[in-house]
């Protein structure tokens, strides 16, 4: 159960788009009310309609599935309404760009979604915003209902003990790995460079031309240069400090000075604002790393490698020591993988670059210097000690103990979330239209 706000999600977005899209018209009425929520007819329908067309085979009736996983939805969202639990727009908002991204992956590009929608990005972000919001609610509601829960050892060896030998999870490859970070500088020469053609673009605005057509030629965002540098409606949690300040001071249609962020240079053009949410543009631009100041990078991590292969510092006293890394350098460069939340990585998680510095390492083996990126895409240069390695094998209580309690908790919080939907539908007003009252719902407690 778990799962299913997970599912319903993808599926409520990829049906939000497909039916959008079409001319077919789908018969509307209110089939459930839940609370204070609604399930109309059109919200089985189009989910219906998207999984059948996705190949989803269900041996019972599939109308009957999706109602009851959207009764569970709704009634989340209903108790987390009436418990005043709250979604900030930052997190919608970031929660759209990631599906909406998803979805530009799938079709291809951001004008093939566009066409296929016949709408524009942010027109499409304002429309299916109160989806996500809703989703968003769910998922904070079953967070707190479960929150307190914890497993005992016992409860981890009972589990573990419950599963049959040949259905124990086979372990794949896992690496767990330090590193350390150097930076390359920027010239300053690099900097005057890219302020002067910022002030150009600034001046060209002022003389006419286009700041989207400008965006489109020369922002280095590539998440929103093809829209002409547009970011759709945010508000000030979404984006950086720096960027926000200027923005949201800017007059509809004013171009900002330069502003200068972790990403970059901009310049900023508000399009329209409103109340605590702005539309607006930007064009950015990433100095470029001279080949002299990469050469310096890669030497002094050489310099380092030395100094560890050489036993004079150990591998997390020169991180502390070098590491230029905020992230990672006080936990003496253990890399955390943030699917998991612990630093165990499997090859296919690791980013290729550093896959390939640790294919021939044996463990306490540190990488030569390699190019990487960090997480605002700015060129990085690292060195990589591995630390541990594991071959594949059947899951074990020595090996594994993390991934099996994290296993157990998650059943042990499937079944109280069963227990919770039987005793609050029970105090919940709760009508199901006629049509769907054969349902042989999972959960008898829909029938009361």
């Amino acid at each position: 159960m778990l799962q299913k706000i997970k599912i319903l999600s993808l599926l409520t977005i990829l049906s939000f788009f497909s039916v959008h899209a079409q001319d077919k018209k789908v018969i509307d009425q209110v089939v459930v009310i839940i609370g204070k929520q609604v399930i109309l007819q059109s919200d089985i329908e189009t989910q219906a309609m998207q999984m059948k067309a996705q190949g989803y085979y269900s041996s019972g009736d599939i109308m009957c599935e999706i109602l009851e996983e959207m009764m569970y939805s709704k009634l989340l969202v209903n108790q987390a309404i009436l418990d005043s639990v709250e979604v900030g727009d930052s997190e919608i908002n970031s929660e759209m760009e990631r599906r909406l991204n998803y979805f530009i992956n799938q079709i291809g590009s951001e004008e093939k979604l566009e066409e296929y929608y016949k709408k524009s990005i942010p027109e499409i972000k304002e429309e299916f915003r109160e989806v996500i919001k809703d989703q968003l609610l769910a998922q904070r509601m079953q967070q707190k209902v479960t929150a307190d829960l914890k497993v005992t050892p016992q409860e981890v060896k009972s589990f573990y003990k419950s599963i049959p030998n040949d259905s124990l999870p086979i372990i794949n490859t896992e690496f767990e790995l330090e590193q350390i970070t150097i930076n390359p500088k920027i010239e300053e020469v690099e900097v005057l460079r890219i302020k002067d053609r910022l002030r150009e673009f600034k001046d060209r605005i002022t003389n006419g031309e286009s700041f989207a057509t400008l965006a489109v030629l020369y922002s280095e965002d590539p998440g929103s240069a093809t829209r002409g540098g547009e970011l759709g409606f945010v508000s000030r949690g979404d984006l950086v400090p720096e960027f926000s300040a200027v923005a949201f001071n800017l007059k509809e249609g004013e171009v900002s000075k330069i502003v200068k962020t972790d990403y970059g240079y901009h310049i900023i053009q508000l399009v329209e604002k409103k109340g605590e949410r702005i539309n607006c543009r930007h064009i950015l631009m990433k100095p470029k790393i001279s080949p002299t100041e990469k050469l310096k990078a890669r030497q002094r991590l050489d310099s380092v490698r030395t100094i560890i292969v050489n036993k004079e510092l150990t591998f997390k006293e020169a991180c502390w020591k070098y590491s230029e890394d905020q992230d990672t350098r006080m936990n003496g460069g253990i890399m955390v993988n943030p699917s998991s939340g612990n630093s165990k990585w499997e090859a296919s998680s690791l980013e290729p670059k550093v896959a390939y510095a640790i294919q021939n390492l044996k463990v306490g083996e540190v990488s030569k210097p390699f190019e990487s990126e960090d997480a605002n895409g700015k060129t990085v240069y690292k060195i990589v000690m591995l630390k541990a390695k594991s071959e594949p094998h059947p899951a074990n209580l020595t090996d594994d103990y993390q991934r099996i309690q994290d296993l157990t908790l998650e059943k042990k919080k499937t079944e109280f979330m069963e227990d919770w939907v039987t005793k609050k539908v029970e105090n919940t007003f709760l009508h199901i239209d006629d049509d769907f009252s054969n349902c042989a719902f999972k959960n008898p407690v829909w029938k009361k």
